[in-house]
């Protein structure tokens, strides 16, 4: 112990050390100009309605920050700073020339663009130019002038060197919001909430939100609005702003109901009279929804009659999710053949044909858009590479996930075959995924630090932009490797704690109140694996002691050991300021992370707090297994089954044990390294799976809740040549086992959840003391669901007995 607090006691240094390295050597700013009595001048004749909208969050999102109320005038002042907010297209009459450069295809000329950039001189007010290309443009210059704004109370300054001339790369750029009840956080918000959040949205650049007007049809006791409400009022918000507005409308029934097709065509029409706006419409073919493409594609032509007669612009969008080869074959084939003036083109999402394959198929008079998944963190398209079953089995599929590294490689990699993105999100837990994807859509090569501080320039505040921002980065890192070995876990623990005692006004600010409690929970969840790992090594000793002392008093004394983390738990300040920020949250931003305690719409929806006691070890499993021990017959049987466990993960020497899915127990399987890989190859590499059984609350034993599939390689070195092996490998269905290229036949075939397969491996495979086992994919499996498919989950190689060591 006094080891760990020496250790904690260097990282608290070196974090101190590094803060006032930064205090003492500041980094050489420009002049600053002061904007605390500026005027905002627009141009006479009125403005439309996105540039109201970017002309009043200008001013109200300024006076939020620092207090300060800018005024608004058409007319130029003669003594004051001006911000000038102007689109290409206007010709104001300040009795001021407007500036202007030479060149052609300038980005403030093109979609979206916009230049930003200050005039000042000694005789004369400073000028702030917003010069937007369009009207969209305009809310972006605006947006991109708060992110440099240095402001604090009272105070208001920009760069004196302020010229930033951009356009987007991606024409695409949106969040689905989808107000409904499985959402983990806005199915509890009001008009307002939804208007300030997309207003921010915006203000990073987006142009696109997609809601979901008809799926789920559940109302909880936490939503003041019906469906339909929402979804008049999001069209309209999005109006204002000048946004696109998109649905997501699947059709989960079958569409040869005639009489529930007839209801659907009714519930489109109804939409479409609602819609302020709408400019897509999105049906995924699968996921959910079980209809081939010849029921598919005349019901989606019945569907645009319907859009044309409202909203005669808007286009209908279709995603291959879940469809089989033949099915996507049908769905290009009839492209090719009717060439559809209703299709807006294609979408990419999870469980899709890969991106490439189908935008070369595509034809290239259609548009195709990505659905990334950016709110889960298992059981998804993007699976935290690696991830340590203490996180998978604790803040689960929808737990708070800045992983800005991580996505900003994967856009990049795939964005290029795209024509933009709209996310899929089912809360703000993935909040910062978002600007993230944001920033990257409309630079693929900005740098994404850059991004993520100013993200916590604009939400945060300028003192601490840069700090808040490695804090970040550092929780990105507390999820990669083994978390028994991430001693940074505590470290980045201690940084937040440390940013929290800095910036107190920040208590009941919703995105710090997220960062404050996964800092917390990483550190809790580490001292408890450590904790617990260590109580199950001394239960084992116990168990091995079972020839000694019987069976019964040594499963009574391990039951003991391991019942010590509730009996005289650890962390329990860690437990305790967790529940309190999870409170904090709900009453912030209505974040549900509790199905009793916050409504949350099932314990798979972001309700972490409701397993931040879930065992990270085998405590659950030995208890059920040491009932089923006690009732065997005899002592010798008991003794056998207890001397099983106690060697399970130790099965001695010259014997290998790995539990393949376990980053931190699998030192012979062969993976990526997520610490020095670029993290969008890691999206093309075998990755394991986190199953969700039980409703999570799975008793099993952990290591087969995390499986790797037959695309896995596990190599051994170092074996003796004369000895004999046996290879034992645990999961579910078959094994097609393979050395060194030769298939293994079983002298033992046990295909149940967790039971042994067993394999002789011959002689002559391992004389050059090396051998690689991989694995045949079944070939009869292919009509089975995902859940039933072979799987492995551990893998030994065990010396048999009598065999001397190696030399």
């Amino acid at each position: 112990m006094m080891g760990q607090w020496r250790l904690l006691n260097v990282i608290t240094i070196l974090f101190l050390a590094v803060a006032l390295l930064g205090q003492a050597a500041p980094a050489a700013e420009a002049e600053m100009i002061d904007l605390k009595d500026a005027v905002v001048v627009i141009p006479g004749g009125g403005l439309s309605k996105p540039q109201r909208a970017a002309v009043t969050a200008l001013i109200e999102e300024v006076e939020k920050r620092t207090g300060i109320r800018w005024s608004e005038s058409t007319q130029w002042p003669a003594d004051k700073p001006v911000i000038a907010i102007m689109s290409q297209a206007q010709s104001p009459k300040w009795g001021r020339k407007i500036p202007a450069r030479n060149g052609r295809n300038l980005p403030e000329t093109r979609p979206e663009g916009y230049r930003l950039h200050v005039e000042h001189s000694a005789n004369a007010p400073a000028v702030v130019w917003i010069q937007g290309a369009d009207a969209r443009g305009t809310l972006f210059g605006v947006g991109d002038f708060l992110r440099n704004l240095n402001w604090s109370r009272g105070e208001a300054k920009l760069p004196g060197d302020l010229d930033i001339a951009t356009s987007p790369v991606s024409p695409i750029r949106g969040h689905q919001l989808g107000y409904r009840a499985r959402a983990n956080s806005w199915d509890a918000w009001t008009v307002e909430q939804f208007d300030q959040h997309i207003r921010e949205l915006a203000l990073f650049g987006t142009n696109s939100i997609e809601n979901i007007p008809f799926q789920d049809h559940r109302q909880n006791s936490m939503m003041k609005y019906s469906r339909r409400e929402m979804n008049q009022k999001m069209s309209e918000i999005c109006n204002r702003y000048g946004l696109d507005y998109w649905v997501w409308t699947p059709a989960d029934f079958d569409l040869n109901d005639k009489e529930r097709r007839a209801e659907m065509l009714d519930k489109h029409e109804t939409l479409y009279q609602d819609c302020r706006r709408l400019n897509g419409v999105f049906f995924p073919a699968g996921d959910p929804g079980d209809n081939p493409p010849e029921l598919v594609m005349p019901f989606l032509e019945d569907v645009s009659k319907r859009l044309a007669a409202h909203h005669p612009d808007a286009r209908i969008w279709l995603s291959l999710q879940r469809l089989s080869r033949r099915d996507v074959k049908y769905v290009f084939d009839y492209i090719d053949q009717n060439r559809p003036k209703w299709l807006g083109g294609l979408v990419a999402g999870p469980s899709s044909p890969p991106i490439p394959v189908i935008r070369n198929a595509l034809p290239r008079e259609y548009q195709f858009r990505l659905y990334p998944d950016i709110t889960h963190n298992k059981l998804c398209q993007y699976v935290v590479p690696y991830w340590d079953p203490a996180y998978a089995v604790t803040l689960g599929r929808e737990a708070i996930n800045p992983r800005p590294r991580e996505y900003a490689e994967i856009h990049n990699l795939f964005a290029p075959y795209s024509d933009g993105f709209i996310s899929y999100s089912d809360g703000v837990h993935d909040d910062l995924n978002k600007y993230v994807w944001n920033a990257m859509s409309w630079d693929p090569s900005c740098d994404v630090r850059e991004a993520v501080t100013e993200y916590c320039r604009f939400f945060f505040d300028p003192e601490i932009a840069e700090d808040a921002a490695d804090g970040i980065f550092a929780l990105e890192k507390n999820w990669q490797g083994s978390l028994a070995d991430n001693g940074a876990v505590e470290g980045t623990l201690m940084y937040w704690n440390w940013l929290e005692e800095r910036a107190p006004h920040l208590k009941d600010n919703w995105r710090w109140q997220m960062n404050l409690l996964r800092a917390n929970y990483d550190a809790y969840t580490r001292r408890r694996l450590l904790y617990e790992t260590e109580l199950e090594r001394q239960a084992n000793a116990v168990l091995a002691s079972a020839p000694k002392i019987g069976s019964k008093k040594a499963m009574e004394q391990a039951l003991e050991v391991l019942n010590r983390t509730v009996t005289n738990p650890t962390g329990p300040k860690l437990r305790a300021k967790i529940e309190s920020l999870c409170k904090d949250l709900f009453e912030s931003i209505a974040l549900q992370t509790s199905v009793d305690k916050y409504q949350a719409s099932g314990a798979e929806r972001g309700a972490f707090l409701d397993f931040v006691d879930y065992p990270v070890n085998n405590r659950w499993w030995l208890e059920d297994r040491f009932e089923e021990i006690a009732k065997l017959p005899s002592e010798e049987e008991r003794l056998k089954e207890l001397q099983v466990i106690a060697n399970w993960e130790s099965p001695g020497e010259g014997s290998f044990y790995d539990d393949l899915g376990n980053v931190a127990k699998s030192p012979h399987l062969v993976r990526w390294n997520p610490a020095v890989t670029n993290p969008a190859q890691v999206v093309r590499a075998p990755y394991p799976t986190y199953w969700w059984l039980d409703s999570g609350q799975s008793r099993a034993r952990l290591s087969w809740l995390t499986t790797m599939g037959t695309n896995s390689t596990v190599i051994y070195e170092g074996l003796d040549p004369d000895a004999e092996y046996k290879i034992r490998v645990a999961g579910y269905g078959k094994s097609l086992l393979r050395a060194d290229g030769e298939r293994l036949q079983p002298d033992l075939d046990k295909r149940g959840f967790g039971e042994f397969k067993e394999f002789p491996v011959p002689k002559e495979l391992y004389q050059d003391r090396e051998l690689k086992i991989t694995w045949d994919r079944p070939t009869d499996e292919g009509h089975l669901n995902w859940r039933q498919k072979s799987r492995n989950a551990e893998i030994w190689l065990l010396k048999q007995p009598g065999q001397r060591a190696a030399d």
